[in-house]
């Protein structure tokens, strides 16, 4: 009898355990690792299409915020979790493509670890400085900066960030010394841009665009070789007497490797779709992000030519690691 009970045990075992691998995905919730603090555009991204991904499949989605060494934490965790989907990174520029080369000993290969889903969005930056700093447009600060050497200086979201290596790009490119004042995390940098603690900052538009519009800080140019939508009357930083000038940001979602290829490629279709609907787009247009919704290999591409590029930026521009 006993004998019967384990071998009817075993079988249900069995079929349970089969049952479940045919299912199809998904099957429980799933987790957006974002590797830096809450409140910023990358966090708020995340959420909305976290809410919009459960509405559509019918699972939890629910979004972690793990931040440190300028994204490297919360990419090292997805790096390391099980390669089934449930645990996705939303990976930026500072995280992929710049932080891990400011490293001598990266935590993880941006390539080798993760497997693309798509590029969910780009998110222009901008030039802002506290309202005291008396300059108004990039040409004026390029002059006070040359007067007064290495007095004038730079927040950033931390060593590795594009908001610093925005910053590190504007010094070499304009020929000026500052001071780059590292924080752990956006938020705490604007805070002491606002409070005058420090002079300006190379922000996200959607975080600065409040304060601006709220005259608590005066946005000279940004970042990309294109106006900001949500900034149309700043120019950008190359037309301000720095061509070339281009420091463009972007966001996006990575799986571990390994993660099936049927898997990535629900993934990236419904993010694709969901990024596109009129809600979400409503929904994150106050942060100035550009949606976009690749396809796995576009986005692959395009981490793997930054790689490169900014390698080769950073030895030119004499950014050392850390």
């Amino acid at each position: 009898m006993r004998q019967s009970n384990r071998i009817l045990a075993a079988v249900v075992l069995a079929w349970a355990t089969a049952a479940s691998a045919q299912a199809p995905y998904p099957t429980q919730r799933i987790t957006f690792v974002v590797p830096f603090p809450p409140g910023a555009a990358t966090d708020i991204m995340a959420r909305t299409v976290a809410k919009k991904l459960s509405e559509n499949w019918g699972q939890p989605v629910i979004v972690e915020n793990k931040a440190g060494a300028t994204g490297g934490i919360g990419s090292q965790f997805v790096a390391r979790s099980a390669p089934d989907g449930y645990t996705l990174l939303i990976a930026t520029t500072s995280s992929h493509t710049m932080g891990p080369q400011m490293m001598k000993t990266p935590m993880f290969d941006s390539v080798k670890d993760f497997k693309p889903v798509s590029l969910i969005a780009w998110a222009p930056n901008v030039l802002v400085v506290n309202p005291k700093v008396p300059v108004n447009t990039v040409g004026e600060l390029v002059q006070l900066a040359k007067s007064q050497p290495g007095k004038l200086n730079y927040a950033s979201s931390g060593n590795g960030s594009s908001i610093h290596i925005a910053g590190a790009m504007f010094e070499k490119q304009a020929g000026v010394q500052m001071k780059h004042v590292p924080y752990r995390g956006a938020g705490p940098a604007l805070a002491d841009v606002l409070g005058g603690q420090v002079d300006l900052m190379f922000d996200t538009v959607a975080q600065s665009l409040p304060h601006i519009k709220a005259g608590k800080l005066k946005a000279l140019g940004v970042t990309t070789t294109r106006r900001s939508n949500s900034l149309p009357d700043v120019p950008t930083i190359a037309e301000s007497g720095l061509p070339g000038y281009d420091m463009s940001a972007w966001l996006g979602m990575v799986a571990p490797a390994g993660t099936p290829d049927a898997v990535v490629q629900k993934l990236q279709a419904e993010i694709a779709r969901i990024v596109k609907s009129p809600d979400v787009v409503e929904a994150l247009r106050p942060q100035g992000l550009e949606l976009v919704g690749t396809s796995s290999k576009e986005f692959d591409a395009l981490i793997r030519k930054e790689l490169d590029v900014y390698g080769k930026t950073f030895k030119e521009a004499g950014i050392a690691q850390d």
